[in-house]
């Protein structure tokens, strides 16, 4: 191979990983951190698990319920999954920041580090992990980036 066409081929290659890594950052998720911890179940199979949101500073992502009409589809959404086809009970999302805006108006946001409640049923005996998914749309004062869903697990 020549040195022209291992230089073409090495451009290429860094052109790819900069264009993968924009796409990534182009996603809600990539600035927003999601975490969730999870009590063990009671007797009942009842269990509480407090999802973590964190947006990077100056991002916030929309509160549940949001507050307006035309943002319901950006508002924060908590699912949960698993084997033993664990029933949620009760999800618990925090009022959230209302932001007053002319424009579009008024709607709510998680700017800081928010803590969703899930309280979910197991079947007797299920002691598998349950998936989390998180569907957010992070924002701040220039653009939004593309909704996401984020998912981490618990057992």
């Amino acid at each position: 191979m020549s040195t022209t066409s291992s230089r073409l081929l090495a451009v290429c290659a860094s052109l790819a990983l900069m264009a993968g890594a924009i796409r990534a950052a182009d996603k809600s998720g990539s600035v927003v951190k999601v975490t969730a911890t999870a009590d063990k179940p009671g007797a009942d199979g009842t269990q509480v698990i407090n999802v973590t949101l964190e947006p990077q500073k100056s991002w916030h992502v929309y509160a549940n319920p949001v507050g307006n009409v035309d943002l319901v589809d950006a508002q924060t959404t908590v699912t949960v999954t698993g084997k033993g086809k664990p029933e949620v009970v009760k999800i618990e999302y925090p009022a959230g920041t209302e932001i007053k805006d002319k424009v579009v108006g008024n709607y709510k946001v998680y700017e800081e580090k928010t803590t969703i409640k899930v309280t979910i049923k197991r079947a007797k005996g299920d002691t598998e992990k349950v998936e989390i998914g998180v569907r957010l749309q992070a924002c701040n004062d220039k653009n939004c980036l593309a909704g996401d869903v984020v998912k981490v697990s618990v057992p």
